[in-house]
């Protein structure tokens, strides 16, 4: 009999308790002692069982990290192993390898002369608890018949041989290999993220999706208020805020229902709001009607994505890596950064606005953004219980908002700029919905493909690389990619929107990353004097984004009647929150990591993978690189080149491998893996 299986027979003569209240080592092995129908009913086995454990615990820690301790011992008289799984209702630190504190203890009894076996147990148990999956198991089981059912499938598993993990593997998993047919990487992805629809609403009805929803819900509709303002400046009032609200409320629905990755947020985005603009330039250049116009463009580009996604072209994602990802992740947040600092340099500019009028709004915004900041940090804090913690965290956001709208009240600030909410659902310009397509000429429709080739380069890369952050592997996420399903949703949400002259929707980073962390579980850590959050679970669900894009639709309705009770929302706050978007969606980028070196002293640097074991020089001129480039990206972006932004973000790839002459292929692998190699290590060494 192998460890395996003797783990499992033992867990069958153990105990199983869940959310043990008790804070020392002794109290958890009595309880796992008493509960164990294997030790019998001998009142002396017990006894002995508990002092032999408690003798060895006595000469070092059992904790060995990963939030987990195992307390072991060879007792004399015992037949046959024990083995006990407690979770503790409060982690308690043990001085684990790791730093993290322990909530699972695996109690592990053998005979006195299988000192083999006993090994056997340790090496099952550390094996055990180095999968993420069974992990976030065990930490939402809500019965111990659950529990042992997550455990028993784990060693059934593993029973198999493991496959080697390749890159080739990876991108089958997601679906990024070709599939040799029509429609076939699309066949794929629904039949990969079939299985878990009706999950994908369950899972949802949770607190933190409820936090998620009411956070998401104003981060989303401050940039569709702000997006649709700037739009109604570029196109001359032909596209605004209501196309936007509209577009994004409908669509987002449409997509939450009907995508494969639902966690990544549509919406308009920065990028988007540039090549409109661009449209409407070279419409005027032409003299051309601009809504047709952009209308037949928007019919190619929808055209060419649904070609790209049927005929499995979202396979070529995968020759991005991290080094594209992170810099326009950054690119991404900067944008969401830079806007919310102009937006609120813009309110003491306005000669409207009193200087006391533009100091409290300058105070809603950095209150909002402080206190977001601190309440999402509070789950480190050493006050209050941990489920208040994690309570005022995943609704930090929220009470940072409504805090700072009460603040606004009582100040009686009837003159600072509020969140602008159409009247009446009528477009901007008082057009019909519908856009008179016959009235461009047909050279003029035939024409508009050549934009549209470059709109279909900006709908591939921003939608892809979003879908690629969010399904990281350091997210832990479970059910799935769909790159070509969300690629056909979005290709008709755009041929759907130009119908009706609305925006066109896509994968919005900023936004996506944000939902992905509201949902997420983390786990805190210290190693090497650094803290380090991880993500150990997050609750994939389409629940959120329904009822995210819901509200939207509603706030036609509902913000009209708030107004009317003397309650607006200041754009002050959503800038605020703005900011806190952009710099909390930072964290985990790597690019960004290695730029704040540049401004620490060696001495201090923080002891990652990249900086113990890849040369100072390469660090640095590697970052160079990444920052050049993301120069480069942002001086098109507010150019009259703007039109070949695509482009630009497309040659990203081939300079990255360019990098591979001037680079050891080691330092490459450190710098730019698809996975953070301290978890691939971590996983190593506990298998």
């Amino acid at each position: 009999m192998d460890g395996r299986d003797a783990f499992l027979k033992g867990l069958s003569q153990g105990a199983v308790l869940l959310d043990l209240s008790s804070r020392s080592v002794s109290d958890w092995v009595r309880a796992l002692v008493e509960a164990s129908p294997g030790l019998g009913s001998s009142a002396k086995l017990r006894s002995r069982a508990h002092k032999r454990v408690l003798q060895r615990e006595s000469e070092a820690s059992t904790a060995i990290g990963r939030g987990l301790a195992v307390p072991h011992a060879l007792v004399p008289d015992l037949d046959q192993p024990v083995v006990a799984l407690a979770r503790l209702a409060t982690p308690v630190n043990l001085g684990a390898p790791d730093g993290r504190p322990v909530h699972f203890v695996v109690l592990l009894l053998s005979p006195e002369k299988s000192s083999e076996m006993h090994l056997e147990l340790l090496v099952a148990a550390a094996r055990l608890f180095s999968d993420d999956d069974v992990v976030a198991d065990l930490t939402f089981a809500q019965s111990p018949k659950e529990a042992l059912t997550s455990v028993e499938g784990f060693f059934d598993v593993d029973a198999e041989p493991p496959p080697t993990r390749t890159d080739t593997g990876r991108f089958a998993a997601d679906g990024l290999l070709p599939s040799g047919r029509f429609a076939g990487g699309l066949l794929g992805d629904l039949r990969r993220r079939r299985p878990h629809y009706l999950s994908d609403f369950l899972d949802g009805l949770h607190p933190k999706a409820l936090a998620a929803t009411l956070f998401l819900y104003f981060a989303c509709i401050a940039p569709t208020v702000a997006f649709g303002g700037l739009m109604h400046q570029l196109t001359q009032g032909s596209i605004g805020v209501t196309e936007m609200i509209v577009s994004t409320a409908i669509g987002g629905v449409v997509y939450a229902l009907s995508c494969g990755q639902p966690l990544t947020i549509i919406g308009g985005t920065g990028p988007l709001l540039v090549f409109t603009g661009v449209i409407y330039e070279l419409c005027v250049s032409f003299n051309l009607p601009f809504l047709p116009f952009f209308s037949w463009v928007g019919f190619w580009t929808s055209g060419f994505c649904l070609a790209i996604a049927l005929f499995d072209g979202s396979v070529f994602i995968r020759f991005c890596t991290r080094f594209t990802d992170e810099i326009f992740a950054l690119l991404i947040s900067a944008i969401f950064v830079s806007e919310a600092l102009r937006e609120m340099w813009r309110v003491f500019e306005n000669p409207e606005v009193t200087p006391y009028t533009a100091l409290v709004a300058l105070v809603l915004a950095i209150g909002t953004f402080y206190l977001a900041t601190s309440l999402k940090d509070f789950r480190r804090s050493v006050y209050l219980r941990p489920q208040i913690r994690e309570f005022l965290a995943d609704f930090g956001s929220i009470i940072a908002i409504s805090v700072m709208i009460g603040v606004a009240v009582l100040f009686h600030r009837s003159d600072l700029p509020v969140l602008y909410v159409p009247d009446q659902l009528g477009t901007s310009s008082g057009r019909p919905w519908l856009v008179q397509l016959g009235a461009l000429p047909v050279a003029a429709m035939i024409g508009a493909s050549i934009p549209a080739l470059l709109g279909t380069v900006l709908m591939y890369l921003d939608q892809n690389i979003t879908t690629r952050l969010v399904n990281q592997a350091d997210n832990k996420l479970r059910k799935g990619a769909a790159y070509h399903q969300d690629f056909v949703v979005i290709s008709l949400l755009i041929a759907f929107n130009s119908f009706f002259g609305l925006p066109w929707l896509v994968a919005a980073t900023v936004r996506s990353l944000n939902h992905l962390r509201a949902l997420a579980t983390y786990e805190v850590s210290v190693s090497r004097g650094q803290v380090h959050e991880h993500i150990v679970h997050v609750r994939e669900t389409r629940l959120t984004g329904l009822g995210i894009h819901m509200l939207i639709g509603a706030s036609v309705f509902v913000l009209p009647w708030l107004k009317g009770q003397g309650i607006e929302v200041p754009m002050s706050v959503l800038f605020g929150l703005f900011l806190f978007m952009g710099i909390s969606s930072l964290s985990g980028n790597q690019f960004w990591e290695r730029l704040k070196l540049w401004a620490k002293e060696p001495a201090s640097y923080p002891q990652t993978h990249y900086v113990r074991r890849v040369p100072g020089r390469h660090v640095h001129s590697y970052t160079a690189v990444q920052l050049a480039c993301l120069g480069v990206l942002w001086l098109v972006k507010v150019s009259t080149w703007a039109l070949f932004f695509p482009l630009v973000i497309a040659v990203m790839v081939p300079i990255r491998l360019l990098l591979s002459r001037y680079y050891p292929p080691e330092v490459l692998d450190m710098l730019d893996s698809e996975e953070d190699p301290e978890e691939e290590m971590l996983r190593e060494a506990g298998a």
